[in-house]
């Protein structure tokens, strides 16, 4: 089960993981994925067809497998990151803020302008941000599939499907930002309702 821990992870982040989406947000094929779920299944870690979803076995299994992972990383280096990636999160909460909301009411998306400019500052995040996402990737490699995922999600949105910004049930850029975000909350130890209390949580 060469993609278990990734499979596992995209199941405990999604709650319930179907074929499609995990061949998306682990970035292997279809007959791959479909190979991996079985596996899973026999292993006890996943339960559900055709989509997964993870047993206790499986989370017991998730846990050891980051724990082992945190031991493997420069925690001095990696907290100096999340540092910095704190910065880009208080940007991030604010332009998916301003996604939702327009002048304190609910967005319709009527105004067009006001989207393109939405887009244009989430673009301009995205450029800063990249090079974050691959420094935090070399010192956890198993995240570099994240730097993809990103590029994916913003060009779906600057090709025109704007659901790619914030939708919860894809790999949109919100979805995206907070799963990358849970990584690192594993990583470095902590948990999101410590995150949540001190307002770095999306």
């Amino acid at each position: 089960m060469a993609h278990e821990f990734a499979i596992l992870q995209a199941a405990r982040l999604k709650g319930r993981l179907s074929p499609d989406l995990a061949a998306e947000s682990c970035g292997i094929d279809a007959d791959t994925t479909l190979a991996e779920f079985s596996a899973l299944r026999e292993a006890g870690y996943v339960k559900g067809e055709p989509s997964v979803r993870l047993t206790p076995e499986g989370r017991a299994q998730l846990a050891a497998l980051v724990a082992a992972e945190r031991t493997d990383i420069d925690q001095d280096a990696l907290t100096g990151r999340y540092e910095e990636f704190d910065h880009h999160n208080t940007d991030l909460k604010q332009i998916i803020s301003d996604w939702q909301l327009k002048a304190g009411a609910p967005n319709d998306h009527t105004d067009q302008a006001y989207d393109q400019s939405v887009i244009a500052r989430l673009a301009d995040l995205h450029r800063a941000f990249g090079p974050l996402v691959e420094q935090i990737a070399k010192l956890a490699p198993r995240l570099e599939n994240y730097s993809r995922r990103f590029d994916n999600a913003l060009e779906r949105v600057q090709a025109g499907d704007t659901s790619f910004v914030a939708r919860p049930i894809a790999d949109s850029y919100h979805t995206v930002w907070f799963e990358f975000h849970e990584e690192l909350i594993g990583l470095l130890g902590l948990t999101r309702e410590e995150e949540a209390a001190a307002g770095r949580a999306v």
